[in-house]
C-alpha cells in the first residue's frame, strides 16, 4: 500500500467525487453477473431499461464483425444468438465506456486510451481463459482490464498540471508512467483506480487487483497476472496508448502462471487479430 499525506489523500477524494457514478443499470449487471442464477431473461429485462445500452449493444451486433445473415433489433434476439457472456460483456463495456469524458484537461487522448483499456480487457479475458483457475474469471478479468488505467482519467481531467509532468517525467527518464506519477504527485493511478471502484461498489477482488497491479511488490494472484501480462501484451503490440510506452517484464510468480516469460505468452496464445478486432470494434462505439 502507497502512504499518503493527509493533503494528498483530500485531493484525491475531492477528485474522485467529482467522477460520475456509474450506472443504475450497470450496477444491475454486475449484480446479475455475480449471482450464478442469473438466467440470460433476467439479463435482457435489465439492458432493456438503459436505452442508450441498447442501442449501442444493438450497433455493435449488427457490425459487420458478426456477419449476421439480418438485422438484429431486440437485446432478446442478440443474446440468443451471439450468446449470454457475449452480452454481459458487451454490455459492462459500452457502459464503463460511456463513463468517461471525451476530452480531458491533461490532453489525454481518449480514443487511443480506449484502445489500450479496451485490448487489455481482451486479452485479459483471453489468459483467464486458457489458465483456468477459479480465482481467475474470465469475465472479471475483462472487467478488471477494461478499467485498470481508469485512475488516470482522474488525474488526466481533474489534476492535470501534475498528470502532464508526470507524462513529461516518465518520457525525459525512460521509467514507467506509475514510477513517475509516485515521484511528481506521490501516488500512482493504481490508488485512484482503487479509490473510484470502490465509489462504484465494485467486488473487492477487482478493487484489489487495481490496487496492487504495479509497485515493487505487484501482489501474486491469478487475476493479476492476467490483467498485468495483459497490459505489457496491449503495450507491446501498440494497441493504443493510456500514456505508458514502457513495457515491464512478467515477475517470477506471473511467468509461473502463466507458462513462460511474456514473450512466450505471446507465442501461446497464437493468432491475437480477432481480439485485436474485437476492441477496435468496442472502441469505435464512441467515436
Amino acid at each position: 500500500m502507497q502512504t499518503l499525506s493527509p493533503e494528498l489523500t483530500r485531493r484525491l477524494t475531492a477528485a474522485i467525487e467529482k467522477m460520475p457514478a456509474f450506472p443504475k443499470s450497470v450496477q444491475s449487471i454486475l449484480d446479475l453477473t455475480r449471482d450464478p442464477n442469473c438466467t440470460p431473461k433476467d439479463l435482457v429485462l435489465v439492458i432493456e431499461k438503459d436505452p442508450v445500452v441498447t442501442l449501442k449493444i444493438l450497433k455493435v451486433v449488427n457490425a459487420a464483425q458478426f456477419n449476421l445473415p439480418k438485422q438484429v433489433a431486440s437485446i432478446n434476439h442478440a443474446v440468443v444468438l451471439l450468446g449470454f457472456n457475449t452480452i454481459k460483456h458487451l454490455a459492462l463495456g459500452i457502459a464503463a465506456m460511456g463513463v468517461l469524458p471525451r476530452h480531458t484537461a491533461a490532453g489525454l487522448d481518449m480514443q487511443q486510451y480506449l484502445l489500450h483499456s479496451l485490448t487489455t480487457a481482451c486479452l485479459a479475458r483471453e489468459l483467464a481463459t486458457r489458465m483456468k483457475h477459479p480465482e481467475a474469471d474470465p469475465l472479471e478479468c475483462f472487467i478488471a482490464g477494461l478499467l485498470h488505467d481508469f485512475g488516470k482519467v482522474v488525474y488526466a481531467q481533474h489534476m492535470p498540471d501534475e498528470f502532464r509532468l508526470a507524462l513529461q517525467t516518465s518520457k525525459q527518464l525512460h521509467i514507467p508512467l506509475h514510477e513517475a506519477l509516485r515521484q511528481t504527485l506521490g501516488a500512482d493511478h493504481t490508488v485512484t483506480g482503487a479509490l473510484l471502484l470502490e465509489r462504484w461498489r465494485f467486488a473487492w477482488r477487482l478493487v484489489e487487483t487495481i490496487q496492487n497491479m504495479h509497485g515493487p511488490q505487484v501482489k501474486d494472484t491469478p487475476m493479476i497476472a492476467c490483467v498485468f501480462a495483459a497490459n505489457q501484451i496491449s503495450k507491446k503490440l501498440q494497441m493504443g496508448f493510456a500514456g505508458n510506452m514502457y513495457v515491464e517484464s512478467l515477475t517470477e510468480a506471473m511467468e509461473s502462471r502463466l507458462g513462460g516469460d511474456l514473450d512466450t505468452v505471446i507465442a501461446h496464445l497464437g493468432d491475437l487479430k480477432p481480439l485485436m478486432d474485437e476492441a477496435r470494434m468496442y472502441a469505435r462505439l464512441e467515436t
